[in-house]
Order: structure tokens, then sequence, then C-alpha cells
């Protein structure tokens, strides 16, 4: 029996490294969105809240959002987070603005501390999985 092949739609956030690595901000395949590790970065390179991982934190979940938004849901949607940080005694300040998002919904996270992020100015990443319907 042939499987059926599930749709898969992508949106790019417009950062370079998509092309050069090769990824892209979201991809959805049947009612499964997920969120690339996503970054404080903006469009013109630098990073936004530098040196505050509270401010890092809130621009992520922005930028997760509106990937979401382009692929048909929302953070009401999102059943996982997965949070990378530099400095694990930072967590209530990442925590903070997780809540501020997600008190409601409350997907399951992990938070854990990395050695270094692509930059040293960033601090924090955070992946994202939604399932709608």
């Amino acid at each position: 029996m042939a499987m059926k092949k599930l749709n898969r739609t992508k949106v790019s956030s417009g950062a370079k490294w998509e092309n050069i690595v090769g990824y892209s901000r979201g991809v959805k395949v049947g009612n499964t969105i997920e969120i690339a590790g996503t970054t404080a970065m903006n469009q013109n390179n630098e990073v936004e809240g530098k040196g505050d991982v509270y401010k890092q934190s809130k621009f992520i979940i922005n930028i997760a959002e509106k990937a979401l938004k382009e692929l048909g849901a929302s953070l009401s949607d999102v059943v996982r987070t997965r949070i990378f940080t530099t400095d694990i005694s930072q967590w209530e300040e990442i925590g903070r603005a997780h809540g501020e998002f997600f008190k409601d919904i409350k997907p399951v996270s992990t938070m854990v501390e990395v050695n270094k992020l692509i930059n040293q100015d960033i601090l924090v990443e955070i992946e994202f999985t939604a399932i709608c319907s």
C-alpha cells in the first residue's frame, strides 16, 4: 500500500543564513509545524537586546509567532519549546519572557545551558513545535 505524501510548506524570515546553511525558519508538514532554532538577530544581522536575555527571548518569540502565522497557526498551537542559553543562571528572566506568551498555553518545555551559540552576544536560542488542525 502506497503512503500518501504530505504537503510541505516552508517560510523564511529573510535571514541570509537560511540560504547559506540551507534551512527554513519554519516548515509545516501535515498538521505539524517546526520552527528552527531562533535567535535575536535582526534583519541587519545585529543582536537585539544585547546583554539582556529577557529582551532577546521576547524578540525570538515574536519572530516565531510571525512564522507560525505565515504557516496558518499561532502561539496557542505550540506544544513544545526548547530553550538553549549560555547562562542558565538567568533562567528566571528567560522564563519570565516565555511565561508572558505561554502562561495559559503551557507547552512542554526544556531549558538547557550550552557552551556557546553562533555569536558571542546571543544569550538564548529557542525552537518551537506546533500542532494545528
